[in-house]
């Protein structure tokens, strides 16, 4: 009976190991598929990767060096990327941390972004995610962007 007992429960344990391993992969899989996207100039697949309701942000130094907040819609983000010739826009992130609670994930992402092969720019990424009708969306992502130091 014991060992019948200690097998339930080494199954239980490993059965929400693998739930938390699926729903930390689902959860990359919704950001790379963002960045593909945009690497591929494809609209309809950056889009898809939103909520509804999504906000996208950046955070910036106005002329006068003071920290702003600057809003895109994610319709006007996508358009803008899809007129870009495919592979001009080269994200590469670095999956630092993912927190996941139930319907809610975050990611910090520091990245690198390339332009027609180039460095621009680097920074990171935060996201936050939640699980509608059985999928992750973005609904919030807000970055920083800067030229230096990156790692």
């Amino acid at each position: 009976m014991t060992r019948v007992l200690i097998s339930i429960w080494i199954t239980i344990l490993m059965t929400k190991s693998l739930d938390a391993q699926t729903a930390e992969d689902s959860v990359k899989a919704v950001v790379k598929q963002l960045f593909d996207g945009m690497k591929n100039s494809d609209a309809a697949a950056i889009q898809n990767t939103f909520a509804d309701s999504a906000i996208l942000q950046t955070i910036a130094k106005n002329k006068d060096g003071k920290i702003r907040i600057q809003n895109e819609e994610v319709i006007a983000f996508a358009n803008s990327i899809s007129k870009l010739k495919k592979g001009a826009a080269d994200e590469q992130i670095v999956f630092e941390s993912i927190k996941i609670d139930g319907p809610l994930a975050i990611v910090w992402a520091p990245y690198k972004f390339y332009y027609e092969g180039n460095f621009s720019h680097c920074g990171v990424d935060s996201f936050q995610l939640v699980f509608f009708d059985g999928q992750w969306k973005i609904q919030y992502l807000i970055d920083t962007r800067r030229k230096q130091p990156c790692q």
